[in-house]
């Protein structure tokens, strides 16, 4: 990495937002740099199997497809780099981005860190991940037709995990600390409605039971302190997402859940920089509306780089 280098465009994460946005900018004639500390394709990378994505009829899973988009991007010229950026300035002339390994400057930054699910945080619930511990029901619940799966949560993103399963799954329990879901109204009369749909109120997830794979859950009553055995072949974790904007360190403007407050137009609140994928604030989080934000904000920053007129962030 040189230093004294100054690249167009700095891309902060290698999810599919980022690649996107890396090879849209790289057919642009570009000087790109993708930054990611893992591997390409970021959280999607974790997931086995992507039926929802167009052009793969028979699916793909997440890390193959996330080499693929990598590759993409390189043909064109986009340049990667496995770094972990630590923090940041964008509001300095040229923007600064620094990682485990040193400094780069860019003339736009575009931020791709994603989100994280939330953990319940309890023993070998990482192990079993894709052996019956699941976060997506949009990605996974393919794989529980005609068996039992729990859901973990009672706000909106439980229930619509719930309501999608209910239509999948045999049997969808419901798991709620609280005596009633959290989630918008228009989520209730639906799931009280469905006849495969069961809830354990007042209820927390003690232990993950397991063999090679989750055979069940261990339940516990938050008011009698009782705990029961629920048998289920998954579990979906659906109690939140953590946005990955701790390196910003105050710089671009939140919305209320901690997402970048920016609109379809990728824009933040700091011209030259923009949020794709996952970490900007939206109605859904998929590998399709990553990819679609990231070649807005190639052109964004296209655009911005020659000098035209820039479009104000849409309210969250």
């Amino acid at each position: 990495m040189n230093e004294k280098h100054v690249y167009d465009m700095i891309i902060v994460g290698g999810g599919p937002g980022g690649y996107t946005a890396a090879l849209y900018g790289a057919r642009a004639g570009l000087d790109i740099i993708v930054l990611e500390k893992l591997s390409a394709g970021g959280q999607m990378a974790l997931t086995q199997q992507i039926d929802n994505y167009p052009g793969f009829e028979e699916g793909i899973d997440g890390f193959s497809l996330g080499e693929k988009m990598q590759k993409q991007a390189e043909l064109f010229g986009g340049k990667s780099e496995y770094a972990e950026v630590v923090g940041m300035d964008l509001n300095a002339d040229p923007k600064m981005v620094e990682t485990d390994t040193g400094e780069l400057y860019g003339k736009t930054v575009v931020i791709a860190t994603g989100a994280n699910p939330r953990e319940l945080g309890i023993a070998k619930e990482n192990e079993l991940i894709g052996r019956g511990v699941a976060y997506c029901a949009a990605c996974d619940g393919m794989f529980y037709k005609g068996k039992t799966a729990a859901v973990v949560g009672g706000g909106n993103s439980a229930a619509a995990d719930a309501l999608l399963l209910s239509r999948i799954a045999r049997k969808v329990i419901v798991i709620h600390r609280r005596d009633t879901l959290r989630a918008e109204k228009i989520y209730h009369e639906p799931l009280m409605n469905a006849e495969n749909v069961e809830f354990r109120w007042n209820s927390t997830v003690a232990e993950l039971l397991h063999k090679d794979r989750l055979t069940g859950v261990r339940l516990k009553d938050v008011v009698t302190g009782e705990e029961s055995i629920v048998e289920c072949d998954g579990v979906f974790i659906s109690v939140g997402r953590k946005p990955a904007t701790g390196v910003l360190k105050g710089q671009l403007e939140l919305d209320n859940s901690g997402y970048i407050a920016a609109g379809e137009s990728t824009q933040t609140n700091i011209s030259g920089v923009y949020a794709v994928g996952d970490v900007r604030t939206k109605l859904l989080r998929q590998v399709v509306t990553a990819v679609a934000d990231g070649a807005v904000a190639a052109h964004m920053a296209e655009e911005y780089l020659a000098g035209g007129a820039q479009e104000l962030p849409a309210n969250p």
